[in-house]
């Protein structure tokens, strides 16, 4: 639909006057030229009013300039200047507003219009329906595989909904240009977007091309082969010219083998023994020179031993890179977010030696915590009369007297006993 205009920014030569055909885009991919006798200043996205059968239209200006006679040469050579429509003025607010309510009304006219073919049984798919600007006339676009009387259901159509009814048949491939969608690429279709001409695509484009025949790969939305199948054919008939003929069979001393496929970019043909002779051999891939040399040997009346002697192995080149920083390995990360053990200070637990009586480990678990005392405050600042300090001797009273509490407590109790015992 959308089209750049690559000739926009270049001066015409002096003394020349600009090319008065303008392309004009309606509904969809349909697009028409005009002829701007008005002399207006337009470009492109301009909405316009341009003439119609009966009354007028409303378009959007696409192409202006030079790039319009080239396309009028490519799409259309056959063009008659003087015969081409005009364009009347630019649209008003008015003008706008009613082609945006057409616009709202094709949709449901479109679904009673299939009602109505149904109910004549008229084999026939209504696909689209394109009002006029001025709301005088409707164009009905339908698809069928044959001839169809639909005169009823134009005089039903036109009683119905009280315009100008026009019915206009087109393919299928017409159908998806016009309706779009997304093809299986994951892009826009190519018939709604660029392509102009729809070409004739047959299977022999995918046997050229070594692609499977399934309908359901091949088959774009509008239900025929996709035109992209054609895009590459003209490469693969070149490259197929340098490669020796597959209906050919290659005979050896361990039995007859038959070609199965070609792969065009590593230059490879694969062949396939007959019957049980090479089960167990699977496909043999040879060059095409090396077929060659089969064929010749058989011509002559010889027979190769195997066809695994002509086969050639293919070396994978490797990337030439180094992997200097690490950025292929999945663990180069690991060392980063592993946490680091802290070292526990040597003196705090370390493991109780196991010899000893019992007496020993009483002693231990019943000496009390010796607790770390906060610095006094020196009171002799304070004029108070300092406390004399606690003599050694006390000390190792007190703590001999523990000791032998401990002691004969161990021994008054018989449960310690026993455990000596």
């Amino acid at each position: 639909m959308e089209v750049y205009n690559w000739l926009a920014n270049m001066d015409l030569p002096g003394g020349q006057t600009p090319y008065d055909i303008l392309e004009i885009r309606f509904k969809n991919s349909r697009k028409g030229f005009y002829r701007n006798t008005k002399g207006l200043s337009l470009q492109l996205g301009d909405v316009v009013i341009v003439e119609s059968s009966p009354g007028y239209d409303v378009g959007v200006v696409s192409i202006v300039g030079e790039l319009t006679r080239i396309q009028v040469n490519k799409k259309s050579p056959n063009f008659k200047h003087a015969e081409a429509r005009k364009i009347l003025r630019v649209a008003e607010q008015e003008d706008i507003d009613k082609w945006i309510k057409a616009r709202s009304l094709e949709r449901e006219v479109m679904y009673k219009s299939r009602t109505l073919a149904v109910n004549l049984n008229l084999q026939m798919k209504i696909s689209d329906v394109e009002y006029q600007a001025d709301l005088s006339k409707a164009t009905f676009y339908y698809t069928a595989e044959g001839r169809v009387d639909f005169r009823q259901l134009i005089k039903d159509m036109a009683e119905e909904f009280k315009i100008r009814v026009e019915m206009r048949q087109i393919g299928a491939r017409q159908e998806a240009s016009r309706l779009g969608g997304i093809g299986s690429c994951g892009r826009e279709l190519c018939c709604s977007t660029w392509l102009t001409d729809f070409r004739s695509v047959s299977t022999s484009a995918a046997r050229y091309q070594q692609l499977s025949l399934n309908p359901q790969k091949l088959a774009g939305q509008c239900g025929k082969l996709k035109c992209c199948l054609n895009y590459e054919l003209d490469m693969y008939l070149d490259a197929v010219k340098a490669f020796p003929k597959g209906d050919l069979k290659l005979r050896t001393e361990k039995g007859t083998a038959t070609h199965i496929k070609t792969d065009v970019f590593k230059k490879q043909m694969w062949y396939a023994y007959d019957g049980d002779a090479g089960a167990g051999s699977g496909l043999v891939p040879i060059h095409p020179d090396r077929v060659r040399e089969v064929i010749s040997m058989n011509r002559d009346g010889k027979k190769p031993a195997d066809l695994n002697d002509f086969m050639e192995e293919v070396v994978i080149k490797e990337p030439d890179y180094t992997n200097v920083v690490g950025q292929d390995s999945l663990n180069r990360f690991e060392h980063i977010f592993k946490k680091k053990k802290k070292k526990r200070p040597s003196g705090r637990n370390k493991p109780r030696a196991a010899s000893g009586t019992q007496e020993q480990n009483s002693k231990q678990t019943n000496k009390p915590a010796q607790k770390r005392n906060p610095p006094r405050a020196n009171k002799e600042e304070d004029g108070a009369a300092p406390k004399k300090p606690r003599s050694n001797n006390k000390r190792r009273n007190n703590n001999r007297n523990r000791k032998n509490n401990t002691n004969n407590t161990n021994k008054d109790n018989p449960n310690n006993n026993e455990k000596k015992s």
